[in-house]
This record gives structure tokens, sequence and C-alpha cells, in this order.
């Protein structure tokens, strides 16, 4: 093999390794960054307007986004509102947890530009209704990057006060108005898993 070519291939891992540190670079840059705890986990155990145990919120921070799966119990059939509320309390009654989940201050619902990050806002708080089977149980799994398991992130769920995963009595439709869910019937408080 002649000398120039050694050279050539001998300095390839050094390319390498600079491209890899510019297109990095590059991508840090351009936007928005990388959640940096990926993996990370929280939970919320949903209780009743009785006290009673009826279900749980598993929350799962991935590269995309936070993977919601969610398991209900004791729910009339039909849709139900699953929205997250801006603060971590669920006592003395459901209202502890204040309104919808919303970082940016941007109109509700799935129905106009401004619901999903990627268009410059959203009302992180809005996800999809969850449906109860004639039993009363409900199973759901969706990602959302309106919400971050990030500390310090202006869409954190661990903000100063916390904040809370709620089922409704009714289901959302998805407009840019709040529409008329109902009753509070089950609430969560989301806190980090260690």
């Amino acid at each position: 093999m002649p000398q120039a070519l050694k050279s050539s291939v001998a300095l390839l891992p050094v390319i390498v390794v600079l491209l890899a540190v510019v297109f990095f670079l590059i991508y840090r840059s351009s936007g928005e960054e990388a959640p940096r705890d990926v993996g990370a986990r929280a939970s919320a155990a949903l209780v009743s307007q009785e006290g009673e145990s009826v279900g749980s919120v598993t929350f799962m921070q991935t590269a995309s986004g936070v993977l919601v799966a969610a398991t209900v119990e004791e729910l009339s059939p039909g849709g139900h509102a699953f929205i997250i509320h801006s603060v971590g309390a669920c006592t003395p009654d459901f209202n502890a947890a204040g309104d919808h989940f919303n970082p940016e201050d941007v109109e509700h619902g799935f129905i106009h530009s401004s619901w999903r990050r990627s268009s410059g806002a959203a009302h992180g708080g809005d996800l999809p209704n969850i449906y109860a089977a004639a039993d009363g149980s409900a199973r759901a799994d969706f990602l959302t990057d309106g919400v971050t398991l990030d500390t310090g992130k202006d869409h954190s769920l661990f903000d100063a006060d916390g904040s809370a995963i709620i089922v409704h009595e009714k289901p959302d439709t998805y407009g840019a108005g709040e529409a008329d869910t109902g009753a509070r019937v089950a609430c969560g408080v989301i806190e980090p898993e260690r």
C-alpha cells in the first residue's frame, strides 16, 4: 500500500470523530435540545373523590417526549378527558390541582396550530381522551411532547408547585375553547420515581 494511502487511512478515525463533533454542535445549536433525563420515570396513584384507589399513571421520558401509560378502573363507560393540571395537589378536593398545565399560556385543544411545541407553543396538559369499557376499566398509552420530566424547563412537570393528572367525567372535544368535561372523578399527584 502506498505511503500516502496509509496516511489517509490512519487519519480516517480522526476525521470521523471531528465530523461527529461538528454535527453534534450543529444539532445542539439548532433548536430545542434533547431531554437530559431520557429514561427518567414518574408516576401518579389515582384516587376517586371518595379516596379509593382507582388506578395509576406512569410517565417515562424518551428522546421524543414523555410516554404516558394509564390504567384506570371504576369509570363510567365511554370517553373521559385525561388532563395534566398545573398544581401537584389533589386535596382537600380535586380543585386543588388548579387549571390545565399550560406553561406557555396558549389556547386549549388539539384543533389549532399552536397546540404542539414544534409549532412554537404548547398547552402541555392537553392529552387524548381515555375510553372506559362497559366494566369501567380503561387502558391507554400515548406519547406527548407537551411536557418533560427534565427539571428547569418551561414545560417540566416538576416546576415549583408540581402537577397532577385528572380524569374528568366527560370527554374533551379538543377545541380551542375548554369544553365542559364535567366533574373531576379521579386525581393523582405526579411524583418522580427515584
